[in-house]
């Protein structure tokens, strides 16, 4: 119930948004370092070793740049999207399905990228991606990216599982048992992009261009297949590390997932895997964002050019599972990453990832699609069994 209501306040907050014209104007020079940046990310991007003391990319910053870097972590897009509406935080690790609300709901400026000295490193693929740039103005830094891969447990699963029906539809496991109650979801509205993803696989008459794109009928096929789902799910996940304990201590076999949880886990010696199934997979391509009323802007410039330094990608292409919006960070030696590595996190198949994205109602496949705030409302019902 608590996350059900923190999706209603993060929602009714993000709508509210567009009503307040926040006026903002692009960082033209930058000047002495503030002393600290307040940065809103997503649990693992921004690591300082107190996880793991191979995955450091804050310390050096902050003895570099008199920066004192403090993170708070959000679990979802909406979560995220209610923080930066509260204000307090200069920069925010975005992903598509939050980025154009907060462009939208003025609550990020426009970024200079001439103040970015290692902007033209970054990958050309997300140079000018849609879910950042809005009339050729950008409003970020690419970051990371990358799929919502299958996660499953090894000793259940003797062979990868090639579809996503393990978690949509009942089915033996390979153990003999039910798949009911031991799958979970991703607590979160953009799931219902992940059913319309496997509908139009499965369901080519439904005639589902984008997953992010859903017509009434559409819309309607893909609450069914949740609806549906409801009835298997054990837990609907928005903390990654709970999600861990859940794959370790209680029975959880199959789940939606990030390489983020893959890796810890497996670095753990767990039975687990993952796997992109058959019907492909929806994916994020995150981008830091700065606050439209960011009170520390040089820290936050320093900040985003250190986010591309070759080596911070390398590692937290590594750490995370990801790709690295610098694609030298692959192969020049400078972090832990190499070619093989990206190739395995998905780094040739941008093409078939289906990223984030935030559903309006003025869609570009069909004249008119079921906007976010439905999505939202009816998921809770969902979710509440309804």
């Amino acid at each position: 119930m608590k996350s059900v209501l923190k999706t209603c306040t993060a929602m009714a907050v993000a709508l509210s948004a567009s009503s307040q014209a926040w006026s903002a104007e692009m960082v033209m020079e930058l000047g002495a370092a503030e002393g600290q940046v307040n940065i809103v990310a997503w649990p693992g991007y921004i690591e300082r070793g107190e996880t793991d003391a191979n995955f450091n990319w804050v310390t050096k910053f902050e003895e570099a740049t008199g920066c004192k870097v403090q993170v708070k972590t959000a679990n979802t897009s909406d979560e995220m999207v209610a923080l930066m509406n509260e204000g307090g935080f200069d920069l925010v690790t975005a992903s598509g399905d939050a980025s154009l609300r907060l462009i939208a709901g003025k609550r990020v400026q426009p970024v200079n990228v001439d103040l970015v000295p290692s902007w033209g490193t970054v990958d050309d693929r997300l140079k000018n991606a849609p879910w950042h740039t809005v009339d050729g103005t950008h409003y970020g830094i690419p970051y990371m990216w990358g799929p919502n891969v299958l996660m499953y447990n090894t000793n259940v699963f003797k062979e990868a599982p090639t579809s996503w029906n393990v978690v949509f539809e009942e089915t033996e496991l390979g153990d003999g048992k039910t798949n009911k109650g031991r799958v979970q979801a991703y607590d979160g509205p953009i799931h219902v992009a992940d059913a319309a993803n496997f509908l139009m696989f499965h369901k080519p008459e439904l005639g589902i261009k984008s997953p992010y794109e859903l017509n009434e009928d559409q819309y309607k096929a893909a609450l069914e297949l949740l609806r549906q789902q409801r009835q298997l799910v054990g837990r609907y996940w928005h903390d990654a590390f709970i999600q861990m304990d859940d794959f370790k201590n209680e029975g959880v076999v199959a789940s939606g997932s990030w390489p983020f949880q893959v890796n810890i886990l497996k670095s753990e010696n767990q039975p687990v895997a993952s796997v992109i199934p058959q019907e492909g997979a929806t994916g994020w391509a995150d981008t830091t964002m700065m606050h439209a009323e960011a009170e520390n802007p040089n820290c936050s410039y320093m900040w985003m050019e250190h986010t591309l330094s070759s080596n911070l990608q390398s590692d937290l292409s590594v750490w995370f599972g990801a790709n690295p919006s610098v694609p030298a960070a692959c192969t020049d030696g400078r972090g832990m990453q190499n070619g093989e590595g990206c190739t395995a996190n998905g780094m040739d198949d941008f093409e078939k990832i289906k990223f984030w994205t935030t559903p309006v109602s003025n869609c570009g496949s069909q004249d008119v699609c079921v906007p976010y705030y439905r999505w939202v409302s009816d998921y809770i019902g969902v979710i509440g069994g309804r």
